[in-house]
């Protein structure tokens, strides 16, 4: 049987509490009819903003929301969605169905979402179809603290004191949707870009670059060599790089279902989620080379499943469902962004509400709380915590493990084979551990889902059986199965 590991008196870097961060993107009905209904609306709302999604979204003590994209943001041009709602005009989202929005969702309502979920806003700007001033005049307007031409604007709007702001993305996926362009021509823009991202008063941006597509390391290569610093005194113009990448079983042609899969779908899904490991390894060593200090984040803002959009939807809308393997895909990829947290501090899982991998599924005046959710509030006692090394894992268990200051241990395991239990134990050296408990997140069959009929069928248990022997744990996970662990 194998035995792990786990290392109690060596702590190691501070796992960022952003790693948890969630994406919101005009696109489907994340944004209208998913957090907006509208002030009208019979649904409850403050502002226009569900109350039932917030009350949710908080439990998992989201750190920071991403927005307006995604492909999106490129061609958002923010001074349309400000002022008296009814006087803003309307757009075509030409990348997700073509629908036509009337921008009542804007930078106000979204700094009011943010101010709701007590989390921190992280902005992404037009590169690709904006302008510099474009991009300066949206920062001087949300952060300006003096008297100036877009700091009066804003309280004309009926915001008199600035927002605070902190995160920052200059354009979003530049070398595809947001302009096709090549790293050294998205460096030289990104510098320029990235100089006009002016800090006001005691505002301070934490400027995030396009980074790479999966795994183009070329890309990573010149944006670390050409933008990261500048001028003769080196500069540092970057504080994080992107990085987006998507679990997708099949082919981008034919990616396969949400809900109908067998054992091998099982089997790929899982490689393919283990493969974030391999790209974060691959970008962080380019990156040291650049930054050995590890000063620039790499802020992994989109990953999660794709699946194939669910039948009698919008293909535009990206609607699909989430099963007990979408929830072992958000507990590899949490592990493996606590393990990595020495370079990976934010990270934003796509998305949601009813878009890709979601945590909630809204329709009308109902909400499910999918698997995936569960997980995140599952994980969340890992925020802010020293990372533990956790060794010697069996193959088929992906895990990490935390201590935080009150000296109580955390450890997530998920057992990524969806057919066979996996029993281990695991030593615990340089801890007195008097006492262990958790919760587990089961299903009887790997498609199991949340619906509107059955919104519990999917939900995290106590945890009954765990053995204790003297410093070692002795655990049973049963197939396809996450376990949050809380030592103490």
């Amino acid at each position: 049987m194998n035995k792990a590991v786990l290392n109690g008196d060596i702590r190691k870097n501070k796992i960022s509490r952003h790693i948890y961060g969630h994406f919101a993107e005009h696109l489907g009905h994340c944004i209208y009819n998913g957090f907006w209904v509208g002030p009208e609306s019979s649904v409850p709302n403050t502002e226009g903003i569900r109350n039932d999604v917030v009350e949710a979204l908080k439990k998992l003590n989201i750190p920071n929301l991403r927005w307006p994209g995604g492909c999106f943001a490129d061609e958002y041009h923010w001074e349309d969605g400000i002022g008296p709602r009814e006087e803003r005009p309307t757009m075509i989202n030409t990348h997700w169905g073509g629908v036509t929005e009337n921008n009542h969702f804007g930078t106000h309502e979204f700094m009011r979402l943010c101010e709701l979920l007590e989390c921190e806003p992280y902005i992404c700007g037009n590169v690709g179809s904006g302008t510099v001033k474009e991009m300066s005049s949206w920062i001087e307007y949300m952060t300006m603290d003096g008297k100036s031409p877009m700091a009066d604007l804003r309280r004309e709007n009926g915001q008199d004191d600035p927002w605070s702001l902190t995160y920052f993305g200059v354009g979003n996926e530049n070398w595809g949707c947001g302009g096709n362009m090549r790293p050294e021509y998205y460096a030289d823009l990104y510098r320029r870009y990235a100089t006009y991202c002016r800090d006001y008063g005691e505002n301070r941006l934490f400027k995030i670059a396009c980074g790479p597509n999966t795994d183009d390391y070329h890309w990573t290569e010149v944006l670390m060599r050409e933008a990261s610093k500048v001028g003769f005194m080196d500069h540092w113009l970057m504080d994080g790089l992107s990085l987006h990448y998507y679990t997708v079983p099949g082919t981008w042609q034919k990616k396969g279902s949400a809900t109908e899969f067998g054992p091998e779908e099982w089997k790929a899904t899982m490689e393919k989620a283990l493969y974030m490991d391999k790209l974060i390894e691959g970008h962080a060593a380019i990156m040291d080379r650049y930054d050995p200090e590890k000063r620039v984040a790499l802020v992994f803002d989109e990953w999660g499943t794709w699946f194939d959009v669910e039948p009698g939807t919008n293909p535009g809308f990206l609607f699909q469902q989430n099963t007990q393997r979408d929830a072992l895909v958000a507990a590899i990829g949490l592990n493996i962004f606590n393990n990595r947290s020495d370079r990976v501090r934010i990270a934003n899982i796509a998305q949601t509400i009813n878009v890709l991998q979601a945590m909630i599924l809204t329709k009308d005046d109902k909400m499910v709380l999918t698997p995936s959710y569960h997980v995140f509030e599952m994980f969340k006692t890992h925020q802010e915590n020293d990372l533990l090394p956790l060794d010697n894992l069996p193959k088929e268990i992906s895990g990490s493990a935390s201590i935080d200051r009150e000296g109580r241990v955390f450890m997530t395991l998920a057992n990524m084979d969806g057919e066979k239990e996996s029993r281990f134990d695991v030593e615990i050296r340089g801890l007195s551990v008097k006492g262990v408990k958790g919760r587990i997140l089961k299903t009887e069959n790997i498609s199991d889902h949340n619906t509107f009929e059955d919104p519990d069928r999917v939900k995290p248990v106590d945890l009954e059986g765990v053995d204790w022997e003297g410093n070692t744990l002795k655990i049973s996970l049963p197939a396809a199965s996450v376990v949050a662990l809380q030592m103490a």
